[in-house]
């Protein structure tokens, strides 16, 4: 899957998307052994070789580690000005991999890390739908046709959003969680689609991305990908969208599935009559 050169360069933490486009005019990097200078040239990181002064970009064994981001951090390799940042965490690891799109700055939760172009490609194209799932604690108690219309779909200023899985969790005093999964990456969806229905986000907490969970994982730490989660790359890699450019959702594997994901947050529970946790039973 081709991108420009310049949003891969960023992507793989080298540089911003605008200090990407001034290393491409000077003439510091190279696709495929020719130097590029326009601005709009456009590569496969899974197939070209991308080099920045003579150093190849995307290379080696492919890599894949899950981080449980902080609230606070920056989802960037460095940050000048001077704030938390993802790549104090990679540090640790001693080899260069890239965060796989981006969680907000008071945002948490499960972040990709990988060398793998090619997979982080598929994990954001809208194109495979690739569920990402968020615990969300909202502002005051949505009732039954707010959840309904995050379901369906809600208008944004950048298009419809697609139909999302929501379900209604235990209402605090003043504030009720929802556990939404949605099948597509655009930039601060969750906080949109909420904000929408007029019910703003308060706490926002990634668990899921595919078959990729975070389980029992405390903020900050890193660990590799499991041989079930592996097993997900192979199947994702190998997935065919459709000529429509629609392609099937990819399903977790039946280990994943049957995994119960233990958290804090409080269990889900169905919407009774008039929108009310319980209400009927």
């Amino acid at each position: 899957m081709e991108e420009r050169l310049q949003k891969l360069l960023s992507n793989a933490g080298i540089a911003s998307r605008r200090e990407a486009e001034d290393l491409i005019r000077a003439g510091r990097v190279t696709l495929n052994g020719k130097a590029v200078t326009e601005l709009g040239t456009r590569a496969n990181p899974a197939k070209d070789d991308i080099r920045l002064d003579g150093e190849r970009v995307f290379s080696g064994k492919p890599e894949y580690y899950v981080l449980y981001k902080p609230r606070n951090v920056v989802t960037t390799l460095d940050d000048d000005k001077n704030r938390p940042h993802v790549g104090a965490y990679v540090s640790r690891l001693q080899k260069r991999v890239f965060p796989v799109g981006r969680l907000d700055f008071d945002s948490e939760g499960l972040l990709l890390l990988t060398n793998d172009g090619e997979f982080s490609n598929r994990v954001m194209h809208p194109r495979y739908k690739v569920p990402k799932t968020y615990l969300v604690k909202v502002k005051g108690r949505p009732d039954e046709r707010a959840v309904q219309r995050l379901r369906t779909g809600v208008m944004l200023e950048d298009g419809p959003t697609l139909p999302a899985r929501v379900e209604l969790s235990r209402p605090t005093r003043a504030n009720t969680w929802l556990k939404i999964t949605v099948y597509e990456g655009r930039n601060r969806i969750i906080r949109r689609m909420c904000e929408r229905v007029r019910f703003p986000v308060v706490k926002l907490h990634r668990i899921g991305v595919g078959a990729i969970y975070l389980g029992k994982m405390k903020p900050g730490e890193l660990r590799k990908f499991t041989p079930r989660e592996m097993a997900y790359v192979k199947e994702l890699l190998a997935a065919q969208p459709d000529r429509s450019g629609e392609a099937p959702r990819i399903a977790p594997t039946p280990q994943a599935q049957r995994k119960r994901l233990r958290h804090r947050a409080p269990r889900a529970r169905k919407l009774g009559r008039g929108g009310r946790p319980g209400a009927g039973r």
